[in-house]
């Protein structure tokens, strides 16, 4: 039986992850056994956590409570320090990875990613509970059916404020292409197939007189390959939150409202007019299927590839906004890099 290995207890991993796993544990009891081994260094900036949770300085401590054969790792560290917190575990064999998005900042940090994965065998899920939830079940099935004639385009609305964390040094995000975006990125490459960049634009955080580069809003646009145009906006500075995606059929749209926050798990999905409202816990039903898929999918199964591939894609499509936008501001040419294999 497995058992939780959490890295980090920042936001993703004590309010996130911790009540997901709990939550998919009170739906099926023998998911996992065992009280939660969390590695974190900082006692004085964790918020109080629940009981069942032991928590350790050190991977090496961690390690001696729970050895790699027995444990799923969730890793919930900021994306700038995803590399060597994924070599360091490794190292240590842990071999069965869940992966807080995006997978890398660039291209260079994904290469590095993939021979590690590579060289270990490791099984690297990357959290991705948008395109697992029940609400985009339901935009594959509305694409699926045809009955009002083929996606032409999808917009993305993703806005929250989010002032306090971007402005704090230790942040982790370097920009707001790596905050939201890898949530309906992945969704949208799920729902339309491969891309490429063909737009994108940042803006800056601006409070008074204090700036934080590229950590205002963002813009993508994607072509696919099937003809489908998407657009994802995100503004880190909206005074409300939105998240929200639109697809454009020949004959209709089809909208879909994503839950807001953690604070209330209900969506809502507008077909042709026709208004629903239901209960969807992405993340609880994300973690449920990987820890699932751990225990029953072997590591040389070629759906860990292509789910590797998606995020590989991903983040490959983040670096290519992130190019035009470093080339705009530079007034240089863009330069597009090239894909990189899964394994």
């Amino acid at each position: 039986m497995r058992q939780p290995l959490i890295i980090g207890l920042g936001r993703a991993g004590s309010g996130l992850h911790l009540r997901a796993l709990r939550t998919a544990r009170d739906r099926s009891p023998d998911l996992w056994r065992g009280p939660v081994v969390a590695v974190d260094p900082r006692p004085g900036r964790r918020a109080p956590l629940p009981d069942g949770v032991t928590v350790t300085a050190t991977l090496d401590e961690a390690r001696a409570l729970l050895p790699p054969d027995r444990a799923v790792v969730h890793v919930c560290t900021p994306p700038a320090t995803r590399l060597p917190v994924l070599a360091e575990l490794s190292a240590a064999g842990y071999r069965d990875l869940i992966v807080e998005k995006p997978l890398a900042t660039d291209t260079a940090e994904l290469t590095a990613i993939t021979e590690l994965v590579a060289r270990h065998g490791t099984r690297l899920a990357v959290v991705a509970h948008w395109p697992a939830s029940a609400l985009a079940d339901r935009l594959r099935a509305a694409i699926a059916s045809g009955a009002l004639g083929r996606l032409l385009r999808i917009d993305v609305a993703q806005h929250k404020p989010r002032f306090t964390r971007s402005l704090r040094p230790d942040d982790g995000h370097p920009t707001a292409f790596d905050v939201e975006l890898p949530h309906s990125l992945g969704l949208v490459l799920s729902l339309a197939g491969p891309a490429e960049t063909t737009g994108a634009r940042l803006t800056d955080l601006r409070i008074g007189e204090t700036v934080r580069p590229g950590l205002g809003s963002a813009v993508l646009d994607l072509l696919h390959a099937n003809g489908v145009r998407t657009r994802i906006h995100s503004d880190l500075t909206a005074p409300v939150r939105e998240r929200r995606v639109a697809l454009t059929f020949e004959h209709g749209t089809t909208v879909a409202h994503f839950a807001p926050s953690d604070a209330d798990d209900h969506v809502q999905l507008d077909i042709a007019g026709r208004r629903e409202v239901f209960r969807d816990d992405a993340l609880t039903a994300f973690l449920h299927r990987t820890y699932t898929r751990f225990a029953t999918v072997p590591p040389e199964d070629p759906s860990w590839d292509a789910d590797f591939t998606l995020h590989a894609d991903a983040v490959r499509l983040l670096g290519a906004a992130k190019r035009r936008c470093a080339a705009d501001v530079a007034g240089e040419p863009h330069e597009e890099a090239p894909r990189v294999a899964a394994r």
